[in-house]
């Protein structure tokens, strides 16, 4: 038994983290993976069973792990930036939520002939989509900022309120299985509104707690992390001990009181619990789909798919569309963010727990609950993540697939090299936190975001335009590196440059640590005086196709500054003195460089 145990956690955390790196190397949907081992593993060929194995630690273990993701969940929700998203968004959030749990209950009712209550919880349970899984995907599918917001913020609103949702609704049915209606209201709902009283008091006040020792320097770095997801399961046990589901909605709020309250150094912290979320989400879905068993597969009957057909094309459409009567959002939108709702890991959970409450509280129809929500799931994971970009493409919503560069920093010579860029086919962003530098650019028709790039509401702006390679360019050498650490968890360490910080300055030890730095481009000579220098006496940038006799002296030639390949399959090689393979192009590429003015 115990070698069981080590064998099933030991394949569960390696076949989750090899799903996650398939999927972000071949940009394949990371949650079918995941969905496709935990089936193979247990029903398919039953090497796990993680209820029998772990036995009454199982579901314990599952709420403690779900409990972290909502949490997770919950610090995603900063109301300012919902605000700044604008009415679609709040439609799509507050109005389309409501609409489609009445939809999706009446649907689970006349079409799968669940039980009002269970058919009220299926509901509840499927308007749910979380940014574990709507995220990952918009990351890759380069919307158009105004399609990605819609998206991006009804997952992030969606994953607590629809966790709240379907705890209420599940405590009210079992409160509600054995007691008659005329004491509905002097038990029931006295105890279901206490809960949530007590839900929202231990979600508001120990984030207070937490403000007081961080704001005061009461609380040291390394303990931190710790102290907040130790809070988070503390508040989630306590509050179920005082009704079941209570802690869900705890600990939802618990985060989005953090977020809210602005603590200073919260947002670092979120960065390491979302890689902790990753791996949780890896093990929870694997694990529950592997506890599985082929009984509920067998329960999948016509009714249930008809009601995953109805769910897909009717409910979730028809909701978007009532939701979003008199708005400005164009059909297009209207159709594809109708269209793209795939469940995740917080349905999952909720339905597996959900199921086996219901069924001891006398709901006949509960062992139906499973499988209607898996069979959701399974549909939207696969449809929607393999769909979204093809459909996207379809109706014109997305940025260009090649590589895009962001150039932090308006100069002369800056915007000269963006415009380069753009002639050579690679889409280009200027950034800058000013106007009037911006101007000039704009009047080339260069794309261009004013932002603070170290705000949130800078990071959050780049993020819906996505680009895939940052060059900061600033006179700043200082402020260029902040930029570069502060976006290197976002974009990958590998994917952030900036100019030259100065030659001393690359030293490993005595110089501007590599982890508070971007990459250099190119050689470590290549400072911002250099760059404005060479483009006060005439230099410019130029994309020339290459030759193999050009493409041998690429970084070669002392009569140029050679910057990036083009690659003809829309690929991008930034040249750096710090890389380890030099750049090299083949011929028909693009090489951008600096040239002098007799050369140009």
């Amino acid at each position: 038994m115990q070698y069981d145990i080590l064998i099933g956690i030991a394949s569960t955390f390696g076949a989750g983290m090899l799903a996650q790196w398939v999927a972000w190397r071949f940009r394949l949907p990371a949650i079918v993976l995941l969905f496709s081992l935990g089936l193979i593993f247990g029903p398919g060929l039953g090497i796990l069973h993680p209820s029998e194995t772990m036995g009454w630690m199982f579901r314990p273990l599952v709420s403690l792990l779900v409990a972290l993701v909502v949490f997770e969940g919950g610090m995603a929700l900063d109301f300012r930036q919902l605000r700044e998203a604008g009415e679609g968004v709040a439609r799509l959030t507050m109005l389309a939520l409501p609409i489609n749990w009445v939809l999706g209950s009446l649907a689970a009712h006349y079409v799968a002939h669940l039980e009002w209550g269970t058919s009220m919880l299926f509901g509840a349970i499927v308007v749910v989509t979380g940014p574990t899984v709507v995220l990952p995907l918009l990351r890759s599918a380069k919307l158009q900022p105004r399609v990605a917001a819609f998206l991006r913020w009804e997952a992030i609103v969606n994953d607590p309120l629809g966790a709240i949702l379907a705890a209420v609704v599940l405590q009210l049915m079992l409160l509600h299985a054995d007691v008659h209606a005329g004491v509905f209201f002097t038990h029931t709902l006295p105890d279901l509104l206490g809960a949530i009283a007590v839900a929202l008091s231990a979600g508001i006040l120990p984030a207070y707690l937490i403000r007081y020792l961080f704001t005061r320097d009461l609380m040291p770095e390394i303990l931190k992390t710790p102290m907040l997801i130790s809070m988070a399961l503390v508040i989630f046990s306590l509050c179920n001990l005082e009704m079941g589901g209570a802690g869900l909605m705890a600990v939802t709020i618990f985060g989005m009181a953090l977020a809210n309250l602005h603590i200073p150094g919260v947002t670092e912290l979120r960065r390491m619990k979302e890689s902790l979320v990753v791996l949780v989400v890896s093990v929870l879905f694997i694990m529950l789909t592997a506890d599985l068993q082929r009984n509920v597969l067998a329960q999948l009957s016509i009714p249930i798919f008809a009601l995953t057909v109805v769910v897909l094309f009717v409910v979730r459409p028809l909701g978007i569309f009532l939701s979003t009567l008199g708005t400005s959002m164009p059909w297009k939108e209207k159709l594809f963010v109708g269209w793209i709702a795939p469940r995740g890991i917080v349905a999952a959970a909720v339905a597996g727990e959900a199921g086996v409450s219901l069924k001891e509280a006398g709901y006949h129809s509960a062992d139906l609950i499973m499988p209607a929500v898996f069979a959701v799931i399974a549909v939207t994971m696969i449809l929607h993540g393999f769909s979204l970009g093809p459909i996207a493409r379809r109706l014109k919503l997305t940025l260009s697939n090649d590589p895009a560069i962001a150039i932090l920093g308006s100069s002369g010579w800056s915007i000269n090299f963006a415009s380069c860029l753009r002639k050579a086919g690679v889409p280009v962003l200027l950034v800058d936190n000013r106007s009037s530098a911006l101007l000039p650019a704009t009047r080339q028709d260069i794309p261009v975001l004013r932002a603070e790039l170290l705000s949130q509401h800078g990071q959050e702006s780049l993020e819906e335009r996505p680009a895939d390679y940052l060059i900061a360019t600033t006179a700043d050498g200082i402020y260029n590196g902040m930029v570069c650490g502060h976006l290197a968890p976002t974009m990958g360490r590998q994917r952030v440059y900036q100019i030259s910080p100065g030659v001393a300055r690359l030293d490993f030890y005595h110089g501007l640590s590599r982890d508070a730095r971007g990459k250099v481009l190119g050689e470590p000579a290549w400072n911002y005086t250099l760059f404005d220098t060479l483009f006060d006496q005439g230099w410019r940038f130029s994309a020339t196709e290459a030759t193999e006799e050009s493409a041998s002296m690429f970084g070669n030639d002392e009569n140029r500054l050679d910057i990036l390949v083009v690659r003809r399959d829309g690929g991008i090689l930034i040249r750096s003195a710090e890389d380890n393979d030099k750049a090299v192009p083949q011929p028909a590429d693009y090489m951008i460089s600096m040239v002098p003015p007799d050369v140009e």
